[in-house]
């Protein structure tokens, strides 16, 4: 350690690629270890970093940690839209993250749809961002191996395509989380309001509806799982699909709050009481569906956590990243309007 400490010192201030080859691993886990914005690890590499940075007397400088590249600070950040409150909080999260590394965060909205996208990337690109960060990513767009090819620095959020460096929940594990609360309630017959197959945040959140009915041996009715988008109209449409079966659910999880808003909404007009005659899950915990009126029973995403770790991201050199996506956990928040099955 004298002669790391020694070589070091002879460069002047000790930086964070000092740090990583003292402790013997990359660049980028040495950012993520000593990132206080992130939960903290007690692994014996965290320790061993912790350690080697302490004894070389590395000080974190938070702007050089930012984008070292950049020339305006600027990151644009391209959502669907900003009436979605998930996005919106999401990008409140982000620029909360980007105010403690001295950035700027712009935000443009896509109306969830593809060639928007690829038009507000290129407008904010031409503005001079310095990187991007994308809430929209699709299944099945290969834009971001597009802006990869190009050298254009970017992460996913919320949602990823199993590729690119992304940020994002842990929404399998969230997925089943709200389908084994249901489960543990004794409720058998459990509708699935499943968002749209595009988005990876909600393909992952059935295959946690799907791995909590597994793991408790129960077939799934198929007829149980209803197609939608993540507003709440489309949530009450759902809802009304599957009240009107003939073997109708006595509890619903819906994939995200819009669509559990909307449920709630269709449940009551058809005079069926939250939770005494269904049970409803949503899933982000939105402000809002905790002063319902009926308050609800939603899945907690850590926003800031995947806003902080979107800016690590960016701020790691691709080729150093031995970690190109980070995953967020989320918590069941149990609220009234999830009861035992009578």
């Amino acid at each position: 350690m004298d002669q790391k400490l020694e070589m070091a010192e002879k460069k002047g201030r000790i930086t964070i690629l000092d740090v990583a080859a003292a402790a013997g691993v990359s660049k980028s886990t040495v950012s993520r270890i000593l990132d206080e914005r992130l939960p903290r690890s007690e692994s014996e590499t965290a320790r061993r970093v912790r350690r080697v940075a302490m004894e070389l007397g590395y000080i974190r400088d938070m702007s050089a940690a930012s984008l070292r590249r950049g020339k305006t600070m600027t990151i644009g950040v391209i959502v669907p839209r900003l009436t979605d409150t998930v996005m919106a909080m999401l990008y409140e999260a982000i620029t909360r993250a980007c105010r403690r590394t001295d950035l700027f965060a712009i935000v443009a909205t896509t109306d969830d749809d593809p060639d928007a996208g690829r038009e507000a990337a290129e407008t904010l690109l031409n503005r001079g961002v310095d990187a991007l960060i994308l809430a929209t990513a699709r299944l099945d767009d290969d834009f971001p191996a597009e802006l990869e090819r190009r050298g254009v620095n970017y992460v996913l959020t919320l949602r990823t395509n199993g590729r690119s460096p992304a940020s994002v929940g842990d929404d399998q594990l969230g997925g089943y989380l709200a389908t084994r609360h249901l489960l543990d309630l004794g409720h058998r017959c459990i509708g699935l309001i499943s968002g749209p197959s595009y988005a990876s945040s909600a393909t992952q959140r059935v295959e946690g509806y799907r791995q909590a009915f597994s793991e408790a041996g129960i077939a799934i009715d198929q007829d149980l799982l209803i197609g939608s988008t993540f507003g709440i109209d489309s949530g009450t449409e759902a809802a009304e699909k599957l009240m009107a079966l003939p073997n109708r659910p006595t509890a619903i999880f819906a994939v995200n709050d819009n669509t559990a808003i909307g449920a709630l909404s269709a449940l009551t007009r058809m005079g069926l009481r939250v939770p005494h005659d269904v049970s409803l899950v949503g899933y982000n915990d939105i402000p809002l569906v905790s002063r319902l009126p009926i308050p609800l029973t939603s899945v907690r995403v850590p926003f800031d956590q995947i806003a902080s770790a979107a800016l690590d991201l960016l701020a790691c050199e691709p080729q150093a990243s031995d970690d190109r996506v980070r995953v967020a956990t989320p918590s069941l928040i149990p609220r009234r309007s999830t009861a035992a099955l009578s």
